[in-house]
């Protein structure tokens, strides 16, 4: 499993210590994570503990020591500790709260904003399963102190009851620590150390940078005495492990599933393409096999399964090479597609009775065509399905809605991944192909005497694939025997109670009680897969008090239970929030909580916009609204256009670049108060040099280059490379356009509520100040690359108590401006954080160049006339 640990360093932050421990005792991992800093500077500031654990895996402890006052850890259910946090602010104890929002929990992230000289130590302490994949079980560490540390060390210590088959520790740090890593191997155990000098740490001799910076990898695997399993008692629970080997692979019929809408275009398309190609290879002329690609239609590169020969693998990698990407995604017709091919060939009895079906989807994106209900989806590929078939989903990028994904496949008898858009897709895809290619028995049962066993974890299973493993884990009862048997095809295996109990007992690096932590483990991932699924309400109401009950008592921090960290003494109070962007600050991730100390004034009031020059966004019912902040005068200025829909006004136009932005006005849906509020409808950003333009719609995204067009919706993620030109797409957030690495431009897509009685869907442009425009820019927003001066004085009580006014001197105009808030909507869409601005009334006159009407243009390619 993966786990990455980085402290947030910052200006003279020393990190003295910074240590990872992990046992792993029979599959099943502890892991300690420990690291001391020290603000070594003259100011107050933010020192962070982040760490990237397993989506599987449980936080069981966190305990935080600052300046002496130590702040412990202990999970409850989610209400009850929001509710003690709640009552503690009031009793001005310190008090926070980490807690996971889904299953996808990938970061436990901290932060303490401290005095200077202050010191704090961080341990977090988490459990998970060990889970064997292509016959080796593998535990990394990611490593990023982000600094020099004069103790830095990891230690893995492995326990393995039956024997450790091979222990490996692969280069993944780099040849830089090669030689560095030290294992001390007998039969049962393992150690495994990485102990660093200052100076082995260093990039260079003279370097004051770290070189640590990766993943840490220990492989293993363990000794098989037959294939009937290995069974180990402990702690009064038992834990089957059934991974047989030397059986022949059966033969398997397989549909590739591919999703080929617009926002696949580009890498996500060339990586899937690429793994594609390899994966085919893999077939052998015993399977059989199609594919289906589809984005608003469904199409099929053969209609019936065919045989793996080499002319059909060749013919079929050529139809993939030539998929040009576009369109919607119709999820629901392309699965049940899948579904009638396989079901066709079994009915006909063109295939092998004894082989395995199954169904490969792979999709970057919600269902936006045909039926886009998920739950509807759910249910329709459920009722065509058979026992005989599995589905697997790859979900690539962060916009694919994982949840469903994993749900569709975990009722129907397969897994679920998600796949990292980025340089390494394809290999993703093709390992996990290899986890799943060789399918080697069917419908497995691990059994046990009724009378000797309770509580026992899933004991049926639909498949077994080569290198792989099942794992089955109860309650042992009191029946008088000092034996527990188990039975698993035809072959048996059986265990002596007391025998590893005494042996744990005897090991300094293991931890009793591992069955028992292990079993509730399984128990608790098996209900929240079956909660996912729950048909009625009270089903899951049901399955949720299981959960909780388990996770308080085993101290398992899941989605439905919290951790409360108090401070034993002390009058510091400690606040906690989940951050509503996880993929900011150091280490990017989901299920994150931010503690920080409320005696350092940590807000931080910026009047003027994050990009320091030059913003522009909208009231939600007022005209599009301008704000426009002046570094050298230190103040934000704001003024709105009071236009009619269909008017084009221009924002940036630049001949010395070629690069001209456009937005278009469109109205309400009807009068309010006498008046018709208008929007911006559609932004289009033209580089007339690169022969590209992007244009911008809340219904779509448009691209030209050339004579290729390209269309995208907003309910995908994705990042494209054109001539010159990059764009970033968000799903329903925003869409960046960067041009030669110069000019950059961001539009915001607003969604109002459908039965809105005014309003409509809208846009808002934002542009930084370092934008390298030439000489002859100007526009509405433009013409601000060159600050004017601008003097305010004689302010004075308004018409309005709360609105001060005043003289503003600018461009040889005395202008009466009001001083207010206005709304930036970027990082809060719905809410919008407040601006404090002087506001230049009747459509900016005096501010901007000549009149606003003289900003409207005829086209969306049209550059500006000289005023």
């Amino acid at each position: 499993f993966l786990l990455w640990v980085c402290v947030c360093v910052y200006v003279d932050i020393t990190v003295k210590s910074y240590t990872v421990e992990s046992r792993i005792t029979a599959r099943f991992a502890h892991t300690t994570v420990k690291s001391s800093v020290v603000n070594s500077g003259p100011n107050a500031q933010s020192i962070g503990f982040n760490v990237q654990i397993p989506k599987r895996a449980f936080i069981t402890n966190f305990t935080m020591n600052v300046n002496g006052i130590t702040f412990i850890g202990s999970v409850k259910e989610k209400t009850v500790a929001r509710n003690l946090y709640a009552q503690a602010r009031a009793r001005g104890k310190a008090a926070g709260i980490v807690r996971t929002n889904s299953q996808d929990m990938e970061t436990f992230k901290t932060e303490v904003h401290v005095p200077p000289g202050s010191k704090v130590e961080f341990e977090l302490h988490y459990q998970e399963m060990m889970q064997r994949k292509l016959g080796t079980y593998t535990h990394t560490l990611h490593i990023q102190p982000g600094r020099l540390v004069p103790q830095l060390q990891v230690d893995v210590y492995i326990f393995e009851p039956k024997g450790i088959k091979f222990v490996k520790t692969p280069s993944t740090l780099g040849e830089h620590f090669a030689g560095l890593t030290k294992v001390t191997q007998t039969k049962e155990k393992a150690h495994v150390v990485f102990k660093p000098t200052l100076q082995q740490q260093r990039k260079c001799d003279n370097c004051t940078e770290s070189a640590v910076d990766g993943a840490f990898t220990v492989q293993y695997d363990v000794e098989r005495e037959t294939n009937a399993g290995e069974l180990q008692v402990s702690d009064g629970h038992f834990v089957q492990f059934f991974a047989p080997s030397d059986l022949t692979p059966l033969s398997k019929n397989i549909v590739f599933v591919i999703d080929v809408s617009g926002s696949m275009w580009g890498l996500k398309m060339k990586q899937t393409v690429e793994a594609m190609k390899t994966i085919l290879d893999d077939l052998t002329m015993d399977d059989y096999f199609s594919v289906i690609d589809f984005n608003h239609n469904i199409r099929c590169w053969s209609e019936e399964l065919v045989p793996g020969t080499s002319i059909n693998v060749r013919e079929a990698k050529k139809y993939i090479q030539n998929i040009k990407p576009n369109g919607g995604t119709n999820i629901n017709e392309a699965l049940l597609k899948a579904v009638r091919i396989l079901l066709k060939a079994l009915d006909q009895g063109l295939i092998d009775q004894r082989s395995v079906s199954m169904i490969i989807l792979v999709s970057d994106g919600d269902p936006t065509v045909g039926e886009i209900k998920l739950s509807a989806i759910q249910k329709n590929v459920k009722r065509e399905m058979r026992e005989e078939i599995s589905l697997f989903s790859l979900g690539i990028g962060f916009d694919v809605d994982f949840d469903f994904l994993e749900r569709i496949a975990m009722e129907n008898r397969g897994l679920a991944q998600r796949i990292f858009a980025n340089h390494d897709a394809s290999e993703q895809l093709k390992l996990f192909y290899s986890r799943v290619s060789s399918p080697l028995l069917r419908k497995i049962t691990i059994q046990f005497p009724e009378d000797s066993v309770s509580d026992v974890t899933r004991n049926h299973f639909d498949k077994f694939f080569s290198g792989s493993e099942l794992v089955v884990a109860g309650k042992v009862k009191s029946v008088g025997s000092n034996m527990l048997q188990s039975f698993t095809t035809a072959s048996a295996v059986e265990a002596d109670l007391q025998e590893l109990d005494t042996l744990l007992s005897q090991q300094q690096h293991s931890f009793a009680g591992f069955a028992s932590r292990m079993w509730a483990y399984i128990t608790i991932n098996q209900l929240l897969a079956e909660r996912s699924l729950a048909p009625t309400a009270a089903k899951k109401r049901k399955i949720t008090q299981r959960i909780m009950t388990l996770a308080v008592e085993h101290q398992f921090v899941t989605p439905l239970t919290a951790m409360l960290v108090e401070s034993q003494d002390g009058p510091e109070r400690l606040l906690a929030d989940s951050p509503k962007d996880p993929k900011q600050g150091c280490c990017p991730g989901i299920g994150t909580a931010r503690l920080t100390h409320s005696f350092i004034n940590l807000t931080h009031s910026h009047s003027g916009c994050f990009y320091p020059l030059l913003c522009i966004t909208h009231m939600k019912q007022n005209d599009p609204h301008f704000i426009v902040h002046l570094p050298k005068n230190n103040m934000d200025v704001c003024f709105n256009i009071d236009s009619k829909p269909g008017h084009i006004l221009n924002l940036v136009s630049d001949p010395g670049t070629g690069i001209v932005i456009n937005g278009q006005l469109v109205g309400g849906k009807k009068m309010k108060n006498n008046k018709l509020n208008t929007y911006f409808g559609t932004i289009s950003i033209y580089s007339e040099d690169a022969g590209v333009k992007v244009v911008v719609r809340p219904s779509s995204i448009d691209l030209m280059e050339g004579k290729n067009n390209h269309s995208f919706s907003w309910a995908a993620t994705a990042k494209l490379n054109l001539n010159r030109v990059k764009v970033a797409i968000e799903k329903e957030h925003k869409i960046t356009v960067t041009i030669d690495d110069k000019i950059s431009a961001m539009v915001l897509l607003h969604r109002v509520w459908k039965k809105h009685p005014f309003n409509v869907d809208f846009l808002g442009f934002y542009t930084p100040n370092d934008n390298q425009y030439s000489s002859q820019v100007h526009g509405l927003i433009g013409q601000f690359v060159n600050e004017p001066e601008v003097k305010v004085f004689d302010m004075h009580e308004g018409t309005e108590p709360e609105k001060k006014q005043a003289t503003m001197e600018v461009k040889g105009n005395k202008l009466t401006v009001t001083r207010g808030w206005q709304k930036d909507y970027r990082n809060d869409k719905k809410h919008g954080s407040d601006v404090y601005c002087w506001f230049v009334h009747n459509s900016g006159k005096g501010f901007i160049d000549g009149h606003y009407s003289n900003y409207i243009v005829p086209d969306l390619n049209s550059f500006l006339p000289s005023l």
